[in-house]
């Protein structure tokens, strides 16, 4: 089915000027960050073509060496975007500036971004979601007890200086976390930089907790703010947002929904589509089983499962499926080193999201019921 390198090509021949800005060319800007732009965007603060960029690149990496890590991820994919959007008039302009990347395991950070220079005369800040880095995703998880995370305040320190240093329009986006980190940053930027902003896209990004959204600066973005979100969305729905929220069709089920190429693309946008079953069922197990945790508790679990994941001595997700038994064998020392509370602290937290999902599925059964003629 058609995704956003089908819409690329069919676009082509249409100039942003002629067809203005849209969710699809937000979420190609959101997936090309996870491209490793280190030693090719440069750190003088000076911009480069897209082409530049492309052919320092593939200097570096391979095609073959691209298409392999495909096989393993979901993000791999992002580099072949630039030859798909140098193919036609609507992104053959752009340039890229302002690169950075930070992973601080001690800290628990992983962060980073990309500013594309646009042909229409906006600057557009791409936040980069997570990666397969185990703390990349320990930093996700974070969001469930903690109001402002290491990378939520590097998003606010950069989109700030960017701002100081072009006097274009602003545009904010980025996908899974990148897309909190985006609206995050436009929230918490000074009032005299959110007058300048023209859009603030998420692209199936957590949300936030209650001491967030209730601030003036969340509050004051909302008008400019979206969250895309596939059919089936599970990511995109932890926690809650206040951004008007956009559903789209995927063709892809589940948790690989949030796979940003799986989402269906027209000529000119995406296809629309209506929250499934599936997306309402785990959308309120989410909501039920957090709502059920103190923020001690959270933080707890969260330790305790990332001293398991961090014992087999793997800094990402894929090498540790490399060698499932030896990955296994570590995790069952691992948890067999905790204390006997954690154990089962840990347990009983698997135990509720289990009962969670019947008593959101039964809910749902009961309404569907009710509005049954």
């Amino acid at each position: 089915m058609p995704n956003i390198f089908d819409y690329l090509h069919w676009r082509a021949d249409v100039p942003l000027s002629a067809s203005p800005f849209n969710e699809a060319d937000d979420l190609i800007l959101a997936e090309l960050v996870y491209t490793d732009f280190a030693g090719v965007v440069p750190d003088d603060g000076s911009a480069i073509s897209l082409r530049e960029a492309r052919d320092r690149f593939f200097a570096l990496h391979s095609p073959a060496e691209i298409e392999a890590r495909t096989a393993y991820s979901y993000t791999a994919r992002a580099p072949l975007l630039m030859d798909a959007m140098l193919n036609g008039a609507r992104f053959a302009e752009t340039r890229l500036w302002a690169y950075e990347a930070v992973t601080d395991k001690d800290a628990a950070a992983q962060f980073a971004a990309v500013t594309l220079l646009l042909p229409d005369g906006t600057a557009c800040a791409a936040f980069r979601g997570t990666d397969g880095t185990v703390v990349g995703w320990k930093e996700d998880l974070i969001l469930s007890y903690r109001s402002d995370t290491p990378g939520q305040l590097r998003a606010v320190d950069y989109l700030t200086r960017l701002a100081v240093l072009t006097d274009r329009p602003l545009r904010v986006c980025g996908h899974s976390k990148g897309g909190n980190l985006a609206v995050y940053a436009a929230s918490f930027v000074p009032p005299g930089v959110q007058d300048r902003l023209v859009t603030v896209r998420s692209h199936d990004g957590p949300g936030f907790r209650e001491e967030v959204r209730s601030r003036e600066g969340y509050r004051r973005i909302q008008p400019k703010c979206v969250s895309v979100v596939p059919d089936t969305s599970v990511i995109g729905l932890l926690l809650e947002s206040d951004c008007a929220r956009h559903i789209v069709r995927s063709t892809a089920s589940g948790l690989i929904q949030h796979d940003g190429f799986t989402w269906e693309c027209g000529p000119t946008a995406f296809v629309p589509a209506e929250l499934s079953r599936k997306g309402v069922l785990y959308e309120k197990t989410v909501e039920n089983w957090v709502a059920r945790q103190d923020d001690a508790t959270l933080r707890s679990l969260v330790d305790s499962l990332f001293t398991v994941f961090e014992a087999t001595g793997e800094e990402t997700f894929h090498a540790m499926t490399e060698n499932k038994r030896k990955t296994a064998e570590n995790w069952l020392a691992a948890f067999r080193a905790l204390p006997r509370e954690k154990q089962k602290e840990l347990l009983t937290a698997t135990g509720r999201i289990v009962t969670s999902t019947g008593a959101s599925a039964k809910e749902l059964l009961d309404k569907e019921m009710l509005e049954t003629p």
